[in-house]
């Protein structure tokens, strides 16, 4: 219905600051409308690392004119009539539930997340509980007949359906997993070598733990975190596509020097994760990384200079 619309509403809220939330936003202040995202969380953009939700709030809302409520839920929303009246969101404080403010609007863009579309099979018929329409799988894809259950013979669920991780990029692996494991080639995925991406403008893109995350893994296993940061403002490439803004940030383990997560906002970001996301894939270290040869002029050379950075080298 978002993509539908027969009009350009002037004004539109958007519940919810993730991935979804953002890139409506991008495309509504693009066709002209003002819009207010509604964050029930404390931090906006909760789904991204603290420092590149920094970043992002100054390169893609500010310069847009994007506002935002956080930590307010959006209790009662009353739907308008086009031309006639307008809708009506009531917000109330999220830790108080006391009612902070009334907001009137031309649309509301609701973008909270999803639900698993699995009432229609009927699962309950064949003995699967379910947790909230999520099945449960092992790790290997194969249906559980309940949370920490039991494998349901022949039967595997991937995809949005068990709720692991709702990318259809993600669904794809799983099925190729899940395809192996039928054929007796026993294969599990790496979950936590998936990139995601928002794809605003510019891009933003992640793979792995954010810093947050990372220091307390570090605590936790006595480890030293790395951090390394290349800035697009020194990449030729993004200075003559007259887009400069946004950095590559890698995480690390020092004693390992294996990739921990990455961080990227910036032009292409969806593009550029990649790279990141095969290397910690395929457990390559942070040094074999750094002495990697990256074609000039291109935006990947943003990082290469993150992983010399990360050994001490420089790429100039």
């Amino acid at each position: 219905e978002a993509l539908q619309l027969e009009h350009i509403p002037e004004y539109i809220a958007i519940i919810g600051s993730g991935i979804i939330g953002l890139e409506f936003s991008d495309v509504y202040t693009a066709l002209g409308s003002e819009v207010t995202l509604i964050e029930a969380l404390d931090d906006l953009m909760p789904a991204f690392d603290r420092e590149i939700a920094r970043l992002a709030e100054r390169i893609l809302l500010t310069p847009r004119g994007i506002d935002y409520r956080t930590g307010v839920f959006a209790s009662k929303v009353t739907p308008g009539e086009l031309g006639v009246k307008p809708v009506l969101i009531e917000t109330i404080d999220a830790h108080t539930k006391e009612p902070v403010e009334k907001i009137e609007v031309d649309a509301v863009l609701v973008a909270t997340g999803r639900v698993a579309n699995t009432k229609a099979l009927k699962l309950e018929e064949a003995g699967i509980e379910t947790n909230r329409g999520i099945i449960q799988v092992n790790e290997y894809m194969q249906v559980l007949d309940k949370p920490d259950g039991n494998v349901v013979p022949h039967l595997y669920c991937i995809g949005d359906a068990n709720g692991i991780q709702m990318l259809a990029h993600t669904a794809s692996t799983q099925g190729v997993s899940a395809i192996e494991n039928i054929c007796g080639r026993s294969h599990i995925v790496d979950h936590d070598s998936i990139p995601a991406a928002c794809f605003t403008h510019p891009e933003v893109a992640q793979v792995g733990i954010d810093e947050n995350k990372a220091k307390q893994m570090a605590q936790e296993q006595g480890f030293e975190l790395g951090k390394a940061v290349s800035h697009f403002r020194a990449n030729s490439k993004a200075l003559a596509e007259g887009e400069s803004d946004g950095i590559v940030k890698l995480l690390f383990n020092k004693d390992t020097e294996q990739i921990l997560g990455a961080h990227i906002i910036g032009l292409h970001a969806a593009d550029l994760i990649q790279e990141i996301a095969n290397a910690k894939h395929a457990k390559t270290s942070i040094r074999d990384l750094a002495f990697t040869t990256h074609t000039h002029p291109t935006l990947s050379e943003v990082v290469d200079g993150a992983f010399k950075e990360a050994v001490g080298m420089n790429a100039h």
